[in-house]
């Protein structure tokens, strides 16, 4: 009971201080953790703990790390600004289209399984169309983040279901086709909340003429063509397909699997370093131009692993779970499937995948079954919650996504979390109504 007492309260106060700003993120993550380890009297094991986080999330701060620096550079050659132009033809600089368009271009983008791929590919290009007319970027994350839950979360390939159809050993099949009503609803549904949040930035900025677009793109582009000295220029257009081709290349092999994602970005990042900028010192500028960014997700990542070794070490998660599991009365137990989820969202939100499919699920999948619940139900239930997941500081993804947008992750919290809940709501309707998971 006191190791579940401890562990909620840590959670509640780290949210607390992230979202109110009293912290900032990386200072949160690291400090509260270590309070409350010594309160618990873990003290002894902290810097052991610690590192094991920090050991857990090093592939994933390199692959952050070079992604950042590698797509930077690409921006700067102006390899986006083609894709741009075409975008405002298509869209007449209208948000409701803006937005709309985004979703629709992440939600193809995520059948993919993954998020950072999902993130750097959306991101990059819609992110200066979204700076160019002065929509609030934090409607880019929010539906990117929303689409790869949807997509993601639900097809057997994606890092969720993968994880619940192997600990319980399932049927890829069986537990991914009773779910494809509910993955189509959901696709709908995050196409709506586009709708609506591309409606606000209408009213807010009205439509924007294309001409007057162009001219402001034209001047944008021309002051963002130099770098720290008047007479050099960063854009590379006589490369446009050379750099095309390496990013192609990178995302195929990334997809295919081929070489390990942070090895293939520092190699991506070289290539592309070597040929647009063959010269020593403007290789030295680009790099630090890029380097705040890149260094701030980096420490965050970081520090997430500190959150999460600590977490984990001290049992507070393992206490936690076997707490909810101890307090479901026995009459409530043909609900089973509809609690785990709903509990998923505060579960995945605190806890990484593998924490929470290799960790919580088998102990809800045997509860489950005490009441003649098929596992199917509970792995179908439990990747609902995914859309709360991924607003959690603990995802390196959503790190790189608000990275990418400029924006604090606090800010990014207060934005997204109604529609994070609201969505993970839908999801769990839809489930309900299509049977995927039962509710009597």
């Amino acid at each position: 009971m006191f190791l579940t007492i401890l562990g909620i309260s840590m959670v509640t106060v780290f949210t607390y201080l992230i979202m109110s700003k009293r912290l900032s993120p990386i200072v949160a993550l690291t400090l509260v953790p270590i309070v409350f380890a010594v309160v618990g009297g873990f003290g002894s094991k902290i810097g052991t703990m610690m590192m094991e986080g920090i050991k857990l999330v090093a592939p994933s701060a390199a692959l952050l790390l070079f992604a950042i620096l590698f797509f930077g550079i690409m921006i700067d050659t102006g390899l986006f600004d083609p894709l741009i132009k075409k975008l405002l033809e298509v869209v007449k600089g209208d948000p409701v289209k803006i937005s709309i368009g985004t979703t629709i271009l992440a939600l193809l983008v995520a059948l993919d399984g993954d998020g950072t791929t999902t993130y750097i590919i959306t991101v990059s290009a819609m992110y200066p169309l979204y700076k160019r007319i002065g929509m609030n970027p934090l409607i880019l994350a929010t539906v990117a983040m929303l689409a790869l839950s949807v997509m993601s979360g639900m097809t057997p390939w994606g890092g969720p279901a993968t994880r619940a159809i192997a600990v319980l050993g399932l049927d890829a099949s069986e537990f991914f086709v009773p779910l494809i009503p509910t993955m189509i609803g959901g696709a709908i549904w995050v196409i709506f909340v586009a709708f609506i949040l591309g409606k606000k930035e209408r009213k807010r900025l009205g439509v924007i003429h294309i001409e007057e677009l162009k001219n402001e793109i034209a001047a944008t582009v021309e002051n963002e063509a130099t770098d720290a000295l008047p007479h050099i220029d960063i854009k590379r257009p006589r490369f446009l397909w050379v750099n095309l081709l390496i990013v192609v290349g990178i995302m195929v092999i990334l997809i295919m699997g081929l070489v390990p994602s942070p090895i293939l970005f520092l190699v991506g990042f070289t290539i592309a370093l070597m040929i647009n900028y063959p010269n020593l010192e403007m290789q030295k500028r680009r790099i630090l131009a890029h380097s705040g960014n890149a260094l701030i997700v980096v420490l965050l990542v970081f520090a997430a692993g500190v959150f999460a070794g600590i977490f984990s070490g001290t049992k507070m998660v393992d206490a936690i779970a076997n707490g909810l599991v101890a307090i479901i009365p026995a009459s409530l137990g043909q609900f089973f499937p509809v609690i785990v989820g709903i509990t998923s969202m505060p579960f995945t939100f605190v806890l990484s995948n593998d924490a929470y499919y290799f960790g919580v699920l088998p102990i809800l999948a045997e509860a489950a079954s005490a009441y003649g619940i098929s596992p199917l139900e509970i792995a179908r239930a439990s990747i609902l919650g995914q859309p709360a997941h991924l607003m959690s500081p603990l995802v390196a993804s959503t790190i790189l996504l608000v990275g990418m947008v400029d924006k604090d992750l606090g800010e990014y919290q207060k934005f997204a979390y109604k529609w994070a809940i609201l969505t993970s709501l839908t999801l769990t309707v839809l489930a309900i109504i299509s049977g995927a998971i039962s509710f009597l």
